[in-house]
């Protein structure tokens, strides 16, 4: 038979040890989730000559994602200069209060798909605003809005290493 010694010193210690180890993998586990999903922020700042400029860091898998705003309502974008318009799930334009304008066919990386044209009274991504603004309401029940050439095409845009650079002031110069 054998003995059991619950206060026994080294059984103690060890308990606490892997305890206080796994409590430390739990800890940096999420940490570097937290870093790893968290996307959307951007960096607003202004350059020499005094025009706003955002910088939007890209994520780990190479999009560019940022908080922003339509119509004063927060949406989350992705960047997207392939799309020529901005680009709206139709439930998140149901949620915005959208009107849905002429039905319209708009190509996609998944082919042909019938949407909406609207318009949208102000888009904003950080300091940079936008007023009267093209966009496309879909059916395809897209994760985040698409911030197309519509509205990126009145910036000037850079790209330096892992960050996008958005700049007031269109891209000819005006």
């Amino acid at each position: 038979m054998s003995e059991r010694h619950p206060g026994h010193p080294h059984r103690a210690g060890r308990r606490l040890l892997w305890l206080g180890a796994l409590g430390l993998l739990a800890g940096l586990t999420a940490l570097f989730q937290a870093i790893g999903t968290r996307s959307g922020g951007i960096v607003e700042s202004h350059n020499d000559s005094g025009r706003a400029l955002v910088v939007v860091q890209r994520d780990r898998s190479g999009h560019y994602l940022a908080e922003g705003a339509i119509n004063g309502q927060p949406v989350r974008f992705l960047i997207d200069t392939g799309a020529t318009d901005v680009a709206l799930p139709e439930a998140t334009a149901r949620a915005l209060g959208l009107e849905f304008g002429p039905r319209v066919v708009v190509s996609t990386a998944a082919g042909p798909m019938a949407a909406w044209m609207t318009r949208l009274e102000r888009v904003t991504l950080g300091s940079l605003e936008l007023s009267n603004v093209r966009a496309t309401i879909t059916p395809a029940p897209l994760p985040e809005a698409l911030l197309g050439m519509s509205f990126l095409r009145h910036f000037k845009l850079r790209q330096e290493r892992d960050q996008l650079i958005i700049e007031s002031g269109s891209m000819t110069g005006t």
